[in-house]
């Protein structure tokens, strides 16, 4: 098929291409009752007119964090207006002005000039309508590991949480979402004072929980028959053994692309396999974007010394050659796994049998980190 027959080519396998959409919302939300509830808990205090709780919300990235946080804050605004409840995204709003702006765009429908106003007139603001309403906010911090590479996140913590110090009566609390193991490390001891959370933990899906994810967007993105029970076991096994949910989201998104351009009426198995070819080497460089230059400096002395040395052979070295600690050295490693870039596992080496080994999930040749 060319060009011009793929621009025009009127039959779609989609019957809502938008359902494999990052911010699609899902009707139907499953698996996550715990976490859910353990949010609300945090909140409720703060509808009966005391202070909301700070949380952390901790887990791999597309292990429905956000989804979650959205639903409980769209419930507990139907429920009572006692709460103001702010959902932001620190990958796009790195600054504190830009987190404030947010939270005034919230309280007052619309973003505050961003020349000519202060920034301590604003956060006033924000605060003497706060203690004039009673009204209590919780803001949750998506990503806000990119506040901390702004070098914002202790401030704006601190704004936040020590508001009702020079505004009496002020209720706030902070849900701080993330997928980086470093976070718990990297507060400044005048925030960790006031931010006291509570963790909640979203571990990875089960296969049969992201098969049922998976087989629920299936149906409301394709037209019937499109995918068969095959290729969605297929897709949800691969979705499994990378740990992400995206992933899947995503092959299933490519997989029908592919499949409308060699103007199928459903999806073969070969569509799946040019899917897969075409999604590993995006994620994996996706990944690598994400990660320090500390981290990227460690995978590549993992990368050069890979199945020569166990995890404390190589701390050791590493230690001789650039001075870092043997904890942070094991916690970039922790870190590497918790994204899947790396593998460890044991070798039933050493003193009581616990020496690990670790195994690269990708070819580093492949790729410029």
């Amino acid at each position: 098929m060319g060009i011009e027959d793929i621009l025009m080519y009127d039959e779609s396998l989609f019957q809502d291409i938008n359902a494999f959409d990052p911010d699609y919302f899902p009707p139907n939300y499953n698996f996550r009752d715990t976490q859910m509830e353990a949010m609300a808990m945090s909140i409720r205090p703060a509808i009966r007119g005391g202070k909301p709780s700070n949380a952390t919300v901790l887990g791999s990235p597309a292990t429905g964090k956000t989804t979650a946080i959205k639903k409980v804050f769209e419930l507990v605004e139907k429920t009572t207006e006692k709460v103001l409840c702010i959902y932001i995204n620190c990958q796009l709003h790195t600054t504190r002005f830009g987190i404030f702006s947010q939270i005034y765009k919230k309280i007052f429908g619309h973003i505050p000039p961003e020349t000519g106003v202060p920034f301590s007139r604003i956060y006033g603001q924000i605060m003497k309508e706060l203690q004039k309403t009673g009204k209590s906010l919780v803001v949750a911090l998506d990503d806000i590991n990119y506040l901390f590479q702004s070098k914002n996140a202790n401030k704006v913590v601190y704004d936040l949480l020590r508001a009702y110090e020079e505004y009496p009566g002020v209720k706030t609390s902070i849900f701080a979402i993330l997928s980086d193991l470093e976070f718990k490390y990297a507060f400044d001891k005048n925030v960790t004072t006031v931010f006291i959370p509570q963790e909640i933990i979203f571990p990875l899906y089960s296969y049969s929980e992201i098969e049922d994810i998976l087989r629920d967007r299936v149906k409301a993105g394709f037209f019937p028959d499109v995918v068969s029970d095959d290729i969605l076991e297929q897709v949800a096994m691969y979705t499994f053994e990378n740990g992400d949910l995206r992933v899947g989201i995503n092959l299933l998104r490519s997989c029908g692309n592919i499949a409308e351009a060699d103007a199928s009426r459903e999806i073969a198995q070969e569509h799946f396999d040019k899917a897969i070819d075409s999604l590993v080497s995006v994620n994996i460089s996706q990944t690598l974007k994400t990660l320090t230059d500390t981290e990227k400096d460690v995978l590549k002395f993992i990368s050069e010394n890979e199945g020569r040395h166990t995890i404390g052979e190589m701390s050791e070295i590493y230690k001789e050659k650039t001075g870092s600690s043997y904890s942070s050295f094991n916690r970039v490693v922790d870190k590497l796994e918790f994204v899947r870039l790396i593998d460890t596992k044991f070798t039933g080496k050493g003193a009581v049998g616990n020496s690990r080994e670790i195994i690269l999930r990708f070819n580093p040749k492949d790729y410029d980190f």
